[in-house]
């Protein structure tokens, strides 16, 4: 029976979204979007707008501290960032993941991580990637209180061992793709992201489990969509390669070199700083 609530996009609230929040939006059947942010503006702008969830997440290796992958990036790198978001944010849920080599060693590894980000940041929830070997971990961190988002599917932190970024749930794949989802949400995880999996597994995985099921690149029948910010905005020069489930909504990279370009050009031209910029 569905539970009458304010949507989580676009409805009011006086406080910020939970994780039941989020359960309840799918009983109702409703569909969300979620984006990365790393940063005072990009989350004031997105939390208001309605973006009912935030993730710091570890693409900032890649988006935001210039490596190849997410594999570099440490714990100590993520925290001044979640803190960011959450000072900057009043109404969305903000989930950081845990980097890779901060949780890998086991479930203590991944509780002790856990509470570091949980102290040191604000953040209502933790993500961490992985399918059944990181199942006790997940119950770990749950039964202590931290919600967790799990992430399967292409998981980024596992590149090298996956071979480079390739679609997941193909063939013999999918049965255990879907085991492990089952797997994930009954240790306890409030939602799981989906990434670059074939859209007949995802909407198998997002019919069977009760939680929300998040996609990015995982076909439209997933409860919710994810992009990185900068995918979504337009940042990425246009000779990049660009995976197949990006989208560009937006042109910013365009735009701000448009407004690097009249900037240089005034100050050139002796036009900028004008009498109306000027202390007298």
């Amino acid at each position: 029976m569905a539970v009458e609530t304010a949507p989580l996009y676009g409805g009011e609230r006086s406080r910020r979204i939970t994780i039941r929040d989020l359960r309840v939006a799918k009983e109702n059947g409703e569909r969300w979007p979620m984006l990365t942010s790393y940063d005072m503006y990009t989350a004031e702008i997105f939390d208001e707008a309605g973006i009912p969830v935030l993730l710091v997440g570890d693409s900032a290796g890649n988006n935001v501290y210039a490596h190849a992958d997410t594999v570099p990036v440490t714990v100590e790198e993520m925290v001044p960032l979640a803190r960011a978001v959450v000072r900057s944010t009043k109404r969305a849920l903000i989930v950081c993941d845990l980097p890779f080599g901060s949780y890998q060693l086991g479930p203590e590894q991944a509780l002790a991580t856990s509470i570091q980000v949980m102290k040191e940041t604000g953040v209502q929830a933790v993500k961490l990637e992985g399918g059944r070997t990181v199942v006790e971990s997940v119950r770990r961190i749950v039964e202590a209180g931290i919600p967790v988002m799990a992430h399967t599917g292409f998981t980024p932190q596992s590149v090298n061992a996956l071979g480079g970024y390739r679609v997941q749930g193909r063939g013999a794949q999918a049965d255990e793709l879907i085991e492990s989802a089952l797997a994930l949400e009954e240790a306890g995880a409030f939602s799981i992201v989906l990434e670059m999996v074939t859209a007949q597994v995802a909407a198998e995985v997002t019919k069977r489990l009760s939680i929300p099921v998040i996609g990015i690149g995982a076909g439209p029948d997933c409860d919710a969509q994810v992009l990185v910010w900068q995918d979504m905005a337009g940042m990425r020069p246009d000779e990049a390669p660009t995976p197949r489930f990006v989208k560009a909504f937006g042109h910013l990279r365009r735009d701000l070199a448009a407004a690097t370009h009249a900037f240089a050009d005034e100050v050139v031209a002796g036009r900028f700083p004008a009498d109306e910029h000027t202390y007298h």
